[in-house]
């Protein structure tokens, strides 16, 4: 095996074991220490196939990201009419966030990041493959509202736009469906905790997925 080969096998071994321990602790709890104990090496080696935590939650994300897009396109039929398919989308990536609770930290993670600082955490190369890998999984979900807008089905001005904003929406969901918890005020004006049903906010955001669509979305000036 060659350097370059051998190269290759580490940084997939790295990219393994932190998807082990996302999915085991969750992003939180998962260290870089961690991560080169389970592989058996220094934390200083991960240093040399990544240039920094982030870079490698990036390319972690990715594999979850791929799964996700997998899961869409097994979601969706093309004969469908476009509001089933938006619907069985949605359900999908509900599915899958709570199915990997660490999907949802880790994109969330990077999400808190501005553009202009992921641009310097981030290799070059790793965020065009996170970019390329968001864009793939979006893209039965931009597809969906595209074809519904053309029916007349929906009126959606930008449908990448308008999937972004789904999915960002989605993880908010996902991470009250972990918390599982909703406040609302009491009459005697102290706030109150009530649980929330997984099925309910499951609706909850497959129909609000489907309003969004189907109500008018204003041009920019």
């Amino acid at each position: 095996m060659g350097v370059d080969e051998r190269r290759a096998a580490r940084r997939r071994e790295i990219i393994a074991a932190t998807r082990a321990l996302f999915d085991e602790r969750g992003v939180r709890d998962a260290q870089i220490e961690d991560i080169a104990r389970s592989v058996g090496i220094n934390r200083a080696i991960i240093y040399r196939h990544f240039t920094s935590k982030e870079e490698l939650f990036a390319v972690t994300l990715i594999e979850y990201l791929r799964e996700l897009e997998t899961s869409f396109t097994t979601a969706v039929r093309p004969g469908d009419a476009p509001r089933k398919r938006l619907a069985a989308i949605v359900a999908a990536f509900f599915d899958y966030g709570i199915a990997h609770p660490a999907f949802v930290d880790c994109a969330q993670t990077l999400l808190r990041r501005r553009g202009t600082e992921l641009q310097e955490e981030v290799g070059s190369e790793v965020l065009i493959g996170l970019g390329t890998a968001i864009s793939a999984c979006l893209g039965p979900l931009v597809s969906t509202l595209g074809d519904g807008t053309q029916a007349g089905d929906f009126e959606v001005a930008d449908a990448s736009l308008a999937a972004n904003l789904l999915y960002a929406q989605g993880l908010g969901a996902l991470n009250l469906a972990h918390l599982q918890w909703s406040i609302r005020k009491h009459n005697t004006g102290v706030p109150v905790v009530d649980d929330v049903a997984t099925d309910t906010l499951r609706t909850l955001m497959i129909h609000g997925a489907v309003a969004m669509a189907t109500g008018a979305t204003p041009k920019p000036a």
